[in-house]
């Protein structure tokens, strides 16, 4: 591969993390400057603040009445475990994994919850599994979007509207970004930190109405720490539902979220958002379309997933590398993009198939991403001249 000149054009922010994501567009610290810091989180301002989170996020994710949405501990991981720990049990339960998240979901519900009934229904990165295979007779657990994988199912017409199981859906980088269809879900789980460009440490967690009637209906076996107790002598704790937080928040990262929420509303809700999330992935697939270098980690056009776009290395000096080279070669393309300041943050994550990883999500300018590209054309000749005496 010849050694291609440096561009001209700097992406204007060059933050491709996957989480925590780049900040709204015209950012600053003044946007917190009206955050209730030093009052408790149970005053009636910083307690309606938080309550506003709740509403706000309803309202531009277009959630149905009668759904509940609440803010609770530890960040999307946090609201996951919340409702494996405190939901399942009266059925068997399918898991899909096809990335890392969702491994380790079905990791704890086999070898930590120890449930007796498991299916573990599985595929390798870039893949789906096969989504026919479940059965909802049963619980079913999966991500919307595999965030390390930049692999995402194609909408909701494989799940049933006359399901008798729960649909868990871990959506945090979907959520905002793609059109959830809430009729095929019971519970859906995200955080802060991901396409609004938030601060971490917060998650939230909504439950359809069939979700909390297993709630109330059904106590699991095993003991509940206090941080993942949604109901209380058999009732919904409505509280936490209405701003009324398990643990002490971030009254800075309230804030933040609600700025992130009015921007949202502000640029034209989730259309808007979706619209520029898609964007972002029309840019990637233009420049993959016109080179040979670089390929989708999704092997399926359809499964693409517009916010964590997983790229792998195709190119003959690469693929002729053993799988130490390939990984020490995807770590200098990734250290060269941040030494000039033109991609930070944006290597495969580290159990994914070696490459990169471009967040795409609504907070990202398409404009960036065109700029960051033909960076990544020059850091990948610079790595194929480094490497290719190991290659041969």
């Amino acid at each position: 591969m010849p050694k291609i000149t440096q561009p001209n054009l700097r992406p204007a922010n060059p933050m491709f993390s996957s989480g925590p994501c780049a900040k709204r567009p015209g950012w600053s610290l003044a946007a917190l400057e009206g955050a209730m810091v030093g009052r408790s989180h149970r005053a009636p301002q910083p307690k309606a603040r938080l309550a506003e989170v709740i509403e706000r996020s309803k309202a531009v994710l277009r959630m149905p009445e009668g759904w509940r949405l609440g803010i609770v501990p530890a960040s999307d991981t946090g609201a996951v475990e919340m409702a494996l720990w405190s939901l399942l049990g009266p059925r068997g339960v399918d898991v899909l994994a096809w990335e890392s998240f969702s491994g380790e979901w079905a990791n704890d519900i086999t070898t930590q919850l120890k449930l007796p009934d498991v299916r573990l229904i599985k595929s390798a990165y870039g893949a789906l599994p096969d989504l026919a295979q479940v059965s909802w007779d049963r619980d079913v657990v999966f991500v919307w979007n595999g965030t390390t994988s930049g692999v995402r199912v194609p909408g909701g017409d494989w799940i049933p509207d006359d399901r008798q199981g729960l649909a868990i859906c871990d959506a945090t980088s979907a959520a905002f970004a793609m059109d959830l269809p809430w009729d095929k879900l019971d519970v859906v789980t995200w955080s802060w930190q991901k396409v609004l460009g938030g601060e971490a440490a917060h998650g939230m967690l909504a439950l359809s109405p069939r979700a909390v009637a297993r709630l109330e209906g059904h106590t699991p076996a095993w003991p509940l720490p206090k941080v993942f107790r949604l109901t209380k002598d058999g009732k919904l704790i409505e509280g936490i539902f209405q701003g009324d937080t398990i643990n002490t928040p971030s009254m800075l990262a309230v804030e933040d979220a609600l700025d992130g929420l009015r921007w949202a509303e502000r640029i034209g809700g989730l259309p808007a958002l979706v619209a520029r999330s898609e964007a972002n992935l029309a840019a990637v697939a233009a420049w993959v379309d016109g080179q040979d270098q670089v390929a989708f980690l999704a092997e399926r056009p359809e499964t693409r997933s517009c916010t964590s776009i997983c790229l792998r290395i195709v190119a003959p000096w690469f693929m002729a590398l053993k799988p130490e080279g390939q990984a020490a070669a995807a770590k200098v393309l990734a250290s060269l993009l941040e030494k000039e300041g033109v991609g930070l943050d944006a290597a495969s994550y580290r159990d994914a198939p070696p490459g990169l990883r471009i967040w795409g999500g609504a907070t990202v300018e398409t404009s960036d991403i065109a700029a960051l590209l033909p960076w990544v054309d020059w850091a990948l000749g610079e790595v194929a001249a480094q490497f290719a005496s190991a290659a041969a």
